[in-house]
């Protein structure tokens, strides 16, 4: 998930002051809708996720105010897991949407990297220079719901960060991605109910501040493929 910033590393040639300035917009947008998480520290937050009776019955709800996602069955929890929501300026969408479409390896159309061989730096996808090819930042187990809006795999920061998108941790994503299917239901709102429930105890992931993998791993086919907590256990 693109995550906070890119480290320096002899992958990369950059560009003092325009790698600053694209260093902030990064860091504003990227920590939300176009966000990755191949090898970052992943500690030892793990959530369960159970496998539906009847997929058909599942819907997804989130709570704004709780930066939770539930996944359920009826009244029945399927999968629960903080997530990070889009800032004031950038503000997540409210209401009832539909899963419309499904990418477990869909790469950000707006930033990410410029590459021509060992040369590597961040850059939007207009800036390329001549002789680089460009590579959006990975947005891994991407479940949209409006067009432009979506869930994905990224970090999870305890305060609005994204710019609409809701990103949630690497250990959830693909168990997200399996537990919904194209037209399962999405409601977003202010609030839930079951924030005083299901979501009351849950707890937050603490790896946020995480340094961002190295841009050749970020750039490279095979970090879709690397390890994911993605088990669905059967209901009890």
């Amino acid at each position: 998930m693109i995550q906070n910033s890119p480290p320096p590393s002899h992958h990369l040639s950059w560009r003092p002051s325009a790698f600053l300035a694209l260093l902030a917009l990064v860091t504003s947008f990227l920590a939300g809708c176009a966000t990755t998480t191949s090898n970052f520290s992943s500690g030892t937050y793990h959530v369960d996720a159970y496998a539906p009776t009847n997929p058909e019955n599942v819907q997804v709800l989130v709570s704004l105010r709780s930066k939770i996602v539930y996944v359920m069955e009826g009244d029945r929890a399927l999968l629960v897991t903080p997530a990070s929501i889009g800032t004031p300026d950038h503000p997540t969408p409210t209401g009832h949407f539909h899963v419309t479409a499904k990418d477990s390896t869909k790469r950000s159309g707006e930033y990410g990297f410029w590459t021509n061989g060992s040369d590597t730096y961040a850059g939007s996808s207009g800036e390329g220079r001549s002789g680089y090819h460009y590579v959006g930042y990975p947005m891994a187990n991407w479940v949209e719901f409006e067009p432009g809006f979506g869930f994905h795999e990224g970090y999870v920061w305890p305060v609005p960060r994204s710019h609409g998108c809701i990103r949630i941790h690497k250990n959830a994503s693909i168990k997200f991605f399996k537990l919904v299917q194209v037209g399962t239901p999405v409601t977003i709102a202010d609030s839930l109910p079951e924030d005083d429930t299901v979501g009351r105890n849950i707890v937050h992931p603490s790896d946020y501040k995480d340094p961002d993998p190295p841009a050749s791993e970020m750039i490279s086919p095979s970090y879709f493929s690397e390890p994911r907590d993605s088990e669905l256990l059967q209901s009890k």
